[in-house]
Order: structure tokens, then C-alpha cells, then sequence
């Protein structure tokens, strides 16, 4: 499948990847028909998805019957009125049928909008406003069928509500009652009693250009109103680098990412780069993570290739890995936010497997990344994906030296690189903001060493200046993390009259280590980081709390923490 879009697909340097990969770009790409169909066709035993859930049920589906069933999703989407460009919010945890109706809109040409089950009604509202929604898929739960009616009456634009029961319990009662202007409550459409009454599926006559939008994500808003990015249907291709390069998959492999569907990880690692690659694509549905389970169902079902945010590694080195068989496990990437080299230490010497890190956003692909082919370097992001043209430029817009600190950007030129977004939906400003004079901005600080790997430092908006020094959280988080008491952390600046801003550390301890909270641990870490790193980057502030805030993505919310710590 592989060589069907690319010119070259075995790589066998670094050097070799930069020079010679190239793109074969079909004029009306469709990966729902240009991968997952081709595969149906030449080889549709071969399985590609493997699911199962917390309470035992498991569903398997080749290849063939992926198609059969995105086929019929297709068509039932089609007579409740959906088509070509019409923007769906998919609200489905990590059910079974996320799959299909991801597939099943490429199929139409519509435009998916991936959205967590933790919204509430008012961001509901936003994103229903903002995208001008049609139709919203959600899991048949009380509390999202709750916040997606009580947003109706300010959703003018949505007129088809499908709920999607679950096959091992009791369904959401809810009141099926026609749309009328005083409620605007569409009537509850029922996936599991409806989908398989549609007709057969008859394939559009136009279904896309390459350059129309098929999927939006609202970024995380670790700053802000979350902005509305918009991809076209070449960002699929673009993850083709993400799932047979980076993942490393092949046919045969079992890759398991742990991401919700609401998030954009989830198409990085539960979808489209493991499917370009063959691979079956492995999913355990729960509604409450516990590094235990996780790990026994790698065991279980024998997963080689495993890709998690490094919280999620962090949880799982506290447990006694000598418990479980991960003889399977071939392969371990993370992403969504820097790995401490503590933690990839810690992996390394009770499994022997390395963790390749990557980088990238919402706005894009894997810009960075660490491959197969390189040494990794414990804490580095890697090096540039050769789809992209990446550079660190100063505030003035001038290119860093190695070694200095700047702004991850990536040239575009003429010609923008297969992944990258098109625009910030009905947003021009955000877009010239971050996309202008040739360079889109990611608003990520780095610094470059003489082998052209980067080092992550933090967002722009994170970096402290403290007595004429620029400290990027990061460093001093990632020297915490090597003290045995602590969980996660999170380094912020502090208003200070002498020196401008002062470092402080919100710190989530260990449970064995609770009790032993106060001046003398907060001195101990200090010196500790102090030992490790630079001693100027040291905490003057250090906060002990019960867990830190988080965007609904799991991202570290530092702007509520410093707006906290100045009253605001």
C-alpha cells in the first residue's frame, strides 16, 4: 500500500529519509476509498481493528468488513440528510462505532468534528456556533445526552441528533420528540435500531478535491477560547510518515495508542498512519484509566507496538513491570508532551525498549520525530520529518544558531506541506497571526544540538525571565521528575520585585510520599534540582497539591496556575 504513495518506502538513514522521501499524490485522494477500500480488495481477511472493552466484549473486523460496515454507515447517514461538506461532531468515547462513522463521512465527503465527552453544555454550544454543526453522533450516556440537549436551544444549526447505545447495558432514556422552535430538540435518532434498515450504499459522484476540508479539531485552549482548525483531505497522507516511519508498523503488528477520540492523537495513533501501514489497529474501550488494566491487556492480546502521552508512561513505570508478559512489546513511541528523560530511564531499564519521542499540534502532522534508524537521545524530540521544513527563528524572525533557544516554525514557502492545516476555520486574524511572511509559527520553544536534534523548552507564553535568564519550565520540571517523590509537576514564574519573576513548582507527590509534605521536602527538592541542573533554574516556590489542572485533553493548564498565583 505503502508504495502506491511514496517513491521510496525503505529508509535506511537519517540522511537517506531527507533526500529521498517524495510523495505520489492521487488528484482526488480519499483515504476511506484509497487505502481502506484497496486493502479490502487485495487482502480483506486481513484484520484491522481489534477492539474490546472494560466490561469483555471484544469485536474484530477485517479489513472487507470494515468496508461492508462503513458502507452501511455511509448510507445511513445518508438518508438522515448528511453529504458533501456538512461538519458532524462525533462524540463517542473510544466506542466501536467511532470507526465507522470516521470512515463513513470520508465516504460522503462530509466534515468530521472529533469532540471529548467531557464538554459541557457551554463548550457544546461554542463548537456547534463556531462550525455552523448539522449533525451530532454521541455516545448514548446520561451526562453527554444531557449537555448536547441542553445545548439545543442555542444550536440552531443542528437538526440530526444520533445516539450510539452500547451493546452490554441498559440505553439512556431520553424524550424522542420533533424539533419545534420554542425547544430546537431534533428527534433522537437510534444508530443500533436504524443503521443496518438503510439501503445500500451507492458511492457520490464527486466527493472531494484534495484541498477541501474533511476533518476540524478545536484545539485544547491551554491559553484561550480553543481555535478551530481546519485539515483537507491530504492530511490523512500526511500520517503516513506518523504510522510507518515513526510507529514503525508493518503488517502484522498490534499498535495500541492510548487517546481519546475526541483529541487529535487519536487519528496519529488509532488510525490513519496504522492503516496505510496494514496494521491492525488495537483498542480497549474503558471509562477510567488504571495503569494495571492497561498493562494486562497488553498482555493479554499480545500488543507489539504501544504509543501514549508520557503520562501514561509515568503511571505505568510505578507499577512492578516484572508482573506482566510484555515479551510482545517490539516498540514504544509518546507525544502530546515532552518526555523526562527520568521516565524514558525508567522504561529502558525494566523493558530494554527505548521511547522514540515526537512532536507536533492539532495544526499539523509529526513535524519532529525520532525514527527507527537514529539513536534516541532521552528527553530530545528527534529531528525534523523531511515532509516538513522546520527551523528555529528568534523574536525577530532571524534562524537560531545550535544551541540557541527559539521558535519551532515551519517554512512554507509556495507550496504548503502535505499535513500541515489549512486555516483556522472563520478566523483570518489567528491565522495571520501564527501564518504569515512564509512561516507558520507553533508558538514552541526548542533549542538545536550540532546533531540537528531538538530539546523541547516550553511555550512561548511559559518562559520565565528571572534576573536576566531565561528558564524554560521544562528543564526544571524534567529535574524534578528524577526525585522518587514526585508524579508531575508544573513550573510557572511568579511576579518578584527584585528579580521580575521568581520559579515556582506545583508538584503532585507519590502516595507513600504525602505525609512527609512540607519544609523539609520542599528544601530536598530544591537542592535536588540544583544537583541536576543549572542552580539558578532552582524553585524559590514550591507547592504541594493533590493534582494539577488540566485542559480536557490532559494538557497542564500553567496559564490558571500563574493567573492563581497572581490573583487574577
Amino acid at each position: 500500500m505503502v508504495e502506491r504513495f511514496l517513491k521510496k518506502t525503505h529508509f535506511e538513514s537519517v540522511e537517506d529519509y531527507n533526500k529521498n522521501l517524495e510523495f505520489i499524490i492521487p488528484e482526488h485522494f480519499n483515504f476511506a476509498y484509497d487505502v481502506m477500500d484497496a486493502w479490502a480488495a487485495e487482502e480483506p481477511e486481513r484484520l484491522a481493528l481489534l477492539w474490546t472493552n472494560d466490561e469483555g466484549v471484544e469485536r474484530r473486523a477485517t479489513f472487507a468488513q470494515l468496508k461492508e460496515q462503513s458502507d452501511q454507515a455511509a448510507s445511513y447517514l445518508q438518508s438522515l440528510g448528511i453529504g458533501k461538506g456538512d461538519p458532524v461532531m462525533l462524540i463517542l468515547k473510544r466506542r466501536y462505532e467511532w470507526w465507522l462513522t470516521m470512515l463513513a463521512l470520508h465516504k460522503l465527503g462530509a466534515i468530521v468534528i472529533p469532540a471529548t465527552h467531557m464538554l459541557t453544555k457551554k463548550d457544546i454550544i461554542y463548537r456547534n456556533t463556531r462550525a455552523s454543526v448539522k449533525a451530532i453522533v454521541c455516545v448514548d450516556d446520561p451526562y453527554v445526552m444531557s449537555q448536547v440537549e441542553a445545548a439545543m436551544p442555542a444550536s440552531l444549526t443542528v437538526e440530526v441528533l444520533v445516539k450510539v447505545e452500547a451493546e452490554s447495558h441498559e440505553t439512556h432514556e431520553t424524550q424522542e420528540t420533533h424539533e419545534t422552535q420554542e425547544t430546537h430538540l431534533p428527534l433522537w435518532h437510534s444508530w443500533q435500531k436504524e443503521w443496518l434498515a438503510a439501503p445500500a450504499f451507492k458511492r457520490p459522484a464527486f466527493v472531494n478535491n484534495n484541498d477541501d476540508t474533511m476533518l476540524m479539531y478545536f484545539t485544547s485552549g491551554t491559553s484561550g477560547e480553543p481555535k478551530m482548525v481546519a485539515h483537507d483531505f491530504l492530511y490523512a497522507m500526511g500520517h503516513l510518515t506518523t504510522g510507518v516511519f515513526w510507529h514503525n508498523l508493518h503488517p502484522g503488528s498490534l499498535h495500541l495508542t492510548v487517546a481519546d477520540t475526541g483529541w487529535g492523537k487519536a487519528v496519529w495513533g488509532k488510525f490513519y498512519g496504522q492503516w496505510f501501514a496494514g496494521a491492525t489497529v488495537f483498542v480497549f474501550d474503558h471509562e477510567k484509566f488504571n495503569a494495571d488494566t492497561l498493562l494486562r491487556q497488553m498482555e493479554k492480546y499480545k500488543v507489539t507496538s504501544f504509543c501514549a502521552p508520557p503520562t501514561i508512561y509515568r503511571f505505568m513505570i510505578r507499577e512492578d513491570l516484572s508482573r506482566y508478559d510484555l515479551s510482545s512489546l517490539e516498540y514504544c513511541c509518546t507525544a502530546g508532551e515532552a518526555l523526562n528523560p527520568a521516565v524514558f530511564d525508567k522504561l529502558k531499564e525494566k523493558t530494554g525498549l527505548n521511547i522514540m519521542e515526537g512532536f507536533g499540534q492539532t495544526e499539523t502532522t509529526m513535524t519532529l520525530g525520532t525514527f527507527p534508524w537514529m539513536k534516541p537521545k532521552p528527553g530530545s524530540m528527534g529531528i525534523p520529518n523531511a515532509q516538513y521544513n522546520i527551523g528555529l527563528v528568534r523574536a525577530d524572525g532571524t534562524p537560531c544558531e545550535d544551541g540557541e533557544k527559539g521558535e519551532i516554525v515551519v517554512r512554507v514557502g509556495d507550496k504548503k506541506p502535505i499535513g500541515l492545516f489549512k486555516e483556522y476555520y472563520r478566523d483570518e486574524e489567528k491565522t495571520r497571526e501564527a501564518w504569515h511572511d512564509g512561516l507558520y509559527h507553533t508558538g514552541d520553544m526548542a533549542w538545536r544540538d550540532e546533531d540537528g536534534y531538538y530539546w523541547f523548552e516550553g511555550r512561548i507564553d511559559d518562559v520565565i525571565k528571572s534576573s536576566g535568564y531565561r528558564i524554560g519550565p521544562f528543564e526544571v520540571e524534567s529535574a524534578l521528575m528524577t526525585h522518587p517523590a514526585v508524579v508531575e509537576c508544573a513550573i510557572t514564574g511568579v511576579p518578584d520585585d527584585v528579580r521580575g519573576m521568581v520559579v515556582k513548582a506545583t508538584v503532585v507527590l507519590g502516595k507513600e510520599w504525602k505525609d512527609k509534605a512540607g519544609d523539609d521536602l520542599v528544601k530536598e527538592l530544591q537542592q535536588h534540582v540544583k544537583k541536576v541542573t543549572a542552580p539558578y533554574k532552582y524553585p524559590r516556590i514550591v507547592e504541594f497539591v493533590d493534582e494539577l489542572p488540566k485542559t480536557i485533553s490532559g494538557k497542564i493548564r500553567r496559564v490558571e496556575i500563574r493567573k492563581k498565583d497572581s490573583g487574577k
